[in-house]
């Protein structure tokens, strides 16, 4: 495994993150394992080098929290050995101040986050959408509180306009707030409108991405496009489907072949290659799959290997921000 500071921080992350999104109560979504279930592999992952670890508060109701924070309490022989993130925003109870990013609900969300966690601080706390109902400086004066008061040791954003996340910063530095080290957002090979503005935003302003979904749901592996979680995403609209996605898939193939690799070990290999990624969020319910994520880690492609495998792409609607 390698380890890369996060942006221009001093955090240092491996190049693989773990999503655990996919570990939680199975009574809710098909595609969740229990605890039991997702123990070996985040075991397998630890073996292999992972120290980071993302989740979110409202992933299976809060359940992913909990078995997040009972795993690596019982894999890592101390809490400094790994690297924690988790992220608030989404709705997390019925009432009008359980959402968003208000004074109110960040301290709320914060606590509810460590208990579940069993942990007493965040390494990397993450804001999951903007909010266009709260100012941003009241987000970032009460973000900047839960890093002085000791329970948050960093902040990150997920998918915004680089207007948004620019106006945060700004925003932080006049306040002589804490300002984001990290962006996690949707990139890979079949999805790459953050090229656009979005990545020349975050290499100016020193920021880590971390890419979710690398694999495009599974359409950069193969053989899972039909899977209870990708059927899901399809039918809720929050994962789409272009008719230039099966030139993309034909060109990995190709290069797949050349290398001897399987599909999803290309396309996470096209994506480390890229400035300024951190670290890919993998989602795993399968070893295989953390094998390949692992050993992508290692492969390096050559300008001919990526000249193939950008050529299909077609811009495309960007889509997720609000």
């Amino acid at each position: 495994m390698q380890y890369v500071r996060l942006g221009s921080s001093g955090l240092k992350v491996s190049r693989i993150g773990l999503g655990m999104m996919s570990y939680g109560d199975p009574a809710a979504e098909a595609w969740f394992l229990s605890e039991d279930e997702a123990e070996p592999i985040v075991r397998q992952a630890v073996d292999g080098g992972v120290t980071f670890f993302d989740t979110a508060d409202m992933y299976s109701g809060g359940v992913s929290e909990e078995v997040t924070g009972r795993l690596l309490g019982k894999l890592f022989a101390r809490r400094g050995d790994y690297v924690l993130a988790t992220k608030l925003f989404y709705p997390m109870g019925p009432g009008p101040n359980d959402r968003g990013l208000s004074r109110k609900h960040i301290m709320d969300s914060v606590d509810a986050s460590l208990r579940r966690l069993g942990t007493d601080y965040i390494d990397l706390y993450q804001i999951h959408r903007w909010d266009p109902e709260t100012p941003i400086e009241e987000t970032m004066a009460a973000l900047h509180d839960v890093v002085r008061a000791g329970k948050v040791r960093y902040l990150g954003a997920s998918l915004m306009h680089a207007w948004q996340f620019a106006k945060a910063q700004y925003t932080a530095e006049a306040g002589r707030w804490t300002r984001f080290v990290s962006m996690q957002t949707r990139y890979n090979l079949a999805y790459r409108e953050e090229e656009r503005e979005m990545l020349p935003c975050y290499t100016d302003q020193g920021v880590g991405v971390l890419p979710y979904s690398p694999l495009a749901r599974g359409l950069l592996a193969g053989g899972r496009r039909d899977s209870p979680r990708a059927i899901a995403e399809r039918a809720d609209g929050s994962q789409r489907t272009d008719d230039n996605d099966a030139d993309v898939v034909d060109a990995l193939r190709v290069v797949a072949a050349e290398h001897n690799r399987p599909p999803a070990q290309i396309a996470l290999a096209w994506l480390l290659g890229k400035a300024p990624v951190s670290a890919p969020i993998v989602g795993v319910t399968k070893p295989q799959q953390l094998d390949d994520a692992l050993a992508a880690v290692d492969l390096a492609l050559g300008d001919g290997d990526v000249a193939k495998l950008e050529a299909p792409y077609r811009p495309r609607a960007p889509y997720g921000y609000r």
